[in-house]
């Protein structure tokens, strides 16, 4: 019998999840790995060369440290959920004028749901995985995610939709080490080839980090379909032709293919009229957004309005805000202007380093 009971580890092949892996073997854990299969390269018509969390190196090298270690290592093949629900909806949100959100999507929905399924099945009470993230119950019996030790790693910007019965069972056994600590671990187990492992920050799914192309890879006849659009300024004047909507983001600005005598962003897309807006660096900021499908993490209900450090990219620092919760939407008011408030992304808000919430903006 294990000193702490069974847990089943999503493991990547990557060094966070090997380490974790191996931490919680460590600490007496009964552990079980676990590899999922979400996506190959071919269903996106890529010859490129599979890297990253689905490739067979990656599940060979996550085996290898298993039977390394005398633990179990299982692989599960999990492609139809994630091209049904996470796939589907990135290609959606793209033609519905919005950005995506796809990693906080597939730990919402899918990751932790399989995860949890097939611990179940193992009879195992917890799952672990290697985010950069921690984890603590409250008095009032909620769990609550709060940043990682590692400020340049930390990923609970991407766990905000992670619901209360998951979280009760979910470990992140690196949210107290950085990330250099975890590589000097990897060396000191004697896997330096793990420990050397160059990382990926691409979406899993999209070949070469290019959307563009996996769109017309996934809708039949799309270049055609929305070729020749209007680019207009904010008072409407048409000031030239544009190769799709789908195929720009707010703040765009490299790559529009057209020369208006100063720096131009993209601030707005309406699909219906495949239209793209374009407008200074001033045009793209505001002092409000509006948040809907959100999921509360400390609180169960924001019964008055809250101030936040509002974060609404990954890698954004974050603003000062009051947020205000609207029957089934979020009201954010920032207290100075923002930049690049973009639909279809996350809004996610803190409080201090806890996680309160986050959803989709509007």
């Amino acid at each position: 019998m294990s000193k702490h009971g069974r847990i089943l580890v999503a493991m990547s092949g990557g060094v966070d999840s090997s380490v974790a892996a191996v931490m919680l073997h460590e600490q007496g854990y009964e552990v079980i790995g676990l590899t999922m299969k979400t996506w190959d390269y071919a269903s996106s018509g890529s010859s490129s060369k599979e890297t990253g969390c689905c490739s067979l190196d990656s599940i060979n090298d996550a085996r290898a440290l298993a039977v390394g270690y005398g633990f179990p290592h299982y692989i599960l093949d999990i492609r139809s959920e994630f091209g049904g629900s996470v796939i589907n909806n990135f290609v959606d949100e793209y033609l519905a004028g919005r950005t995506p959100n796809p990693c906080v999507l597939c730990n919402t929905h899918i990751k932790w749901e399989a995860l949890l399924k097939r611990a179940d099945k193992l009879d195992c009470e917890f799952i672990a995985t290697g985010h950069y993230a921690n984890i603590r119950q409250q008095d009032n019996g909620r769990y609550v995610i709060s940043k990682g030790r590692d400020e340049h790693k930390d990923q609970s910007y991407v766990l905000w939709g992670v619901s209360q019965k998951n979280l009760a069972r979910t470990h992140f056994p690196l949210g107290s080490f950085t990330k250099a600590e975890i590589k000097n671990m990897a060396v000191e187990m004697g896997q330096l080839e793990l420990a050397g492992k160059s990382e990926s920050y691409e979406i899993c799914f999209v070949p070469d980090n290019d959307y563009r192309a996996f769109l017309k890879h996934q809708v039949e006849d799309l270049e055609e379909r929305v070729a020749g659009g209007n680019f207009v300024l904010q008072d409407g004047t048409v000031v030239g032709k544009h190769q799709g909507y789908p195929f720009y983001t707010i703040g765009q600005r490299k790559g529009l293919g057209i020369a208006l005598g100063k720096p131009m962003f993209v601030t707005k897309i309406e699909p219906n009229t495949n239209t793209v807006v374009l407008g200074e660096q001033e045009d793209l900021e505001s002092s409000e957004a509006w948040v809907r499908d959100f999921n509360l993490i400390k609180y169960e209900n924001l019964q008055n309005p809250v101030e936040a450090i509002t974060k609404i990219r990954y890698k954004d620092q974050g603003a000062l805000s009051t947020v205000t919760q609207m029957n089934d939407h979020l009201k954010i008011d920032f207290h100075h202007r923002v930049a690049g408030i973009a639909p279809g992304q996350s809004a996610v808000f803190y409080e201090g380093n806890d996680l309160l919430g986050g959803g989709f903006l509007i």
